[in-house]
């Protein structure tokens, strides 16, 4: 294969940069180790789009993120994104030094322009979060904070990329780049050898190890663990705005957020490691975000009953603790996006609009006149539960499958998990129709309609039960047919019985 450009990782910021670059008249590809988009440090944040007014404008993530901020509204509008823009958040102050930490804030958002920060007292705090612990003092409040779902922003993006001609090739691995006078040639992967003019690194967490595949580098990549909990949606009003707790030196504090999505988002903490892979919860980590946050803030939200999943993400932090952005040192046609890190995802039209200008500065013989033919939105996504009970029965009057309701707590249909498994990226797992429908994501966790889509999956992809999936690369649900099992064993009692 030949191609102009190839982005490897189809994280948020790999399907980001494709989103910004379909717009040309370039011959793009995007390169996915995983079974599908957003199977890394993107599907396991904390949801929120930054304003960046707690950020170091000095830094570069400080610069790009508060000039990502404005586009968010009309991105997510052109491509169907569920997005609160103006939830707003509340540091939460207990003590004295903490008040010391938010006017420091304070001051340091309104040199970054950000504006209608302010500190509220005791009384004031009580009528915005009613149900915050009598104990809290004040908080710094900010209007500008949102909420997005991160699922859907990486599908958007990568979904309308692939409309306007980007090739996504999911379980592609990168095992090597090659080149030749200190010039990119191509890039191996498990599935072949791809030529290009240009190699984008958007590899996450292992951006360090391919961005090693070209040269010596000046940076590595460690991963910081943060656990999260999840609350069940008859939660889903007690929290009204984003609260963080105050602020360390390695973060912006923890937080609980009410989700797009009608639930309570409460995390993460913050722990260094060198496994890039281990996303495992610990009896230890939960106690520490329950009894720093949870508790302390809002007393009444349960320890466990109404929690119906814990999870953990990993962030990509860099060695000095800003984004790297920027051209290879000693190669040309190589382009490093690493170390995304938190304001990563807020940062991600801007991380995109810079590694347009980086292609540009190339002087590479690519043709960046814009397509005529380029749409800005995608197909919009039916969401069945979104939708009044006359438009819900208008839809199934022409397709009874959006009748059928196969996920009981989240309202998803069998038409919608269909959609899924059809769309521009489709999904091929039980965990890929999670991440598109929320089939599995309420309460029982797929106790119920995990069975169901697992036959969808096999009937709509035309493939054994046996090959079905949780999340692709071996992890399949079934083990083996129990009626063939049950014919085995006869046979062995039979062949016992004669013997």
């Amino acid at each position: 294969m030949k191609t102009d450009i190839i982005i490897i990782g189809g994280g948020v910021i790999g399907s980001a940069i494709a989103h910004q670059l379909a717009r040309y008249n370039l011959d793009i590809v995007l390169v996915e180790k995983e079974s599908d988009i957003c199977m890394g440090s993107s599907k396991a944040n904390s949801s929120m789009v930054h304003d960046g007014y707690n950020v170091d404008s000095q830094k570069l993530k400080g610069k790009l993120v508060l000039k990502a901020n404005p586009y968010f509204e009309k991105l997510c509008k052109d491509l169907y994104i569920p997005y609160v823009k103006n939830i707003g958040s509340i540091v939460i102050g207990f003590e004295d030094d903490d008040m010391k930490v938010m006017k420091e804030q304070m001051a340091n958002g309104q040199k970054n322009g950000v504006k209608g920060l302010r500190i509220v007292g005791k009384e004031e705090l009580r009528q915005m979060e009613p149900n915050i612990n009598p104990e809290a003092m004040f908080g710094l409040y900010n209007p500008n904070t949102g909420t997005i779902n991160p699922f859907e922003l990486t599908r958007a993006l990568a979904e309308n990329a692939v409309l306007n001609g980007v090739k996504v090739l999911l379980n592609t691995e990168v095992q090597g780049v090659l080149v030749k006078n200190q010039k990119v040639e191509a890039v191996r992967t498990n599935k072949g050898v791809i030529e290009a003019k240009v190699v984008i690194n958007a590899a996450g967490l292992f951006a360090d190890k391919v961005a090693a595949m070209v040269e010596n580098i000046d940076f590595e990549i460690k991963p910081r663990k943060g656990q999260y909990f999840l609350y069940d949606k008859k939660w889903g009003d007690y929290v009204k705005h984003t609260i963080y707790s105050s602020p360390t030196k390695i973060s912006k504090g923890m937080i609980i957020v009410p989700t797009t999505e009608g639930n309570i988002l409460a995390g993460s903490n913050a722990q260094l490691l060198d496994d890039k892979e281990d996303v495992s919860t610990t009896y230890e980590g939960l106690e520490e975000i329950y009894g720093k946050i949870i508790s302390r803030i809002f007393p009444k939200l349960p320890r466990m009953g109404d929690v119906i999943t814990t999870f953990t993400g990993l962030r990509a932090a860099a060695t000095g603790e800003d984004f790297i952005i920027g051209y290879a040192k000693t190669v040309k046609g190589f382009i490093n996006v690493a170390g995304i890190q938190s304001p990563g995802l807020s940062s991600c039209p801007a991380i995109a609009m810079m590694v347009e200008d980086l292609v540009r500065g190339l002087h590479y013989d690519l043709n960046f006149t814009e397509k005529g033919n380029y749409r800005i939105d995608r197909p919009k996504p039916i969401v069945l539960r979104d939708l009044s009970y006359e438009e819900r029965d208008e839809l199934i009057k022409k397709n009874p499958d959006y009748g059928t309701i196969i996920c009981r707590c989240e309202t998803v249909s069998k038409g919608e998990i269909i959609d899924a498994i059809h769309r521009p990226i489709p999904a091929t797992n039980i965990d890929a129709v999670k991440r598109r429908t929320r089939a599995g994501m309420g309460r029982c966790q797929g106790g119920f309609c995990g069975p169901r889509v697992l036959d969808i999956l096999k009937h709509e992809m035309n493939i054994s039960p046996l090959e079905v999936t949780k999340k692709g690369k071996g992890s399949f649900v079934l083990a083996f047919n129990n009626k063939d099992l049950s014919l085995q064993e006869a046979r062995r009692d039979h062949e016992k019985i004669v013997l």
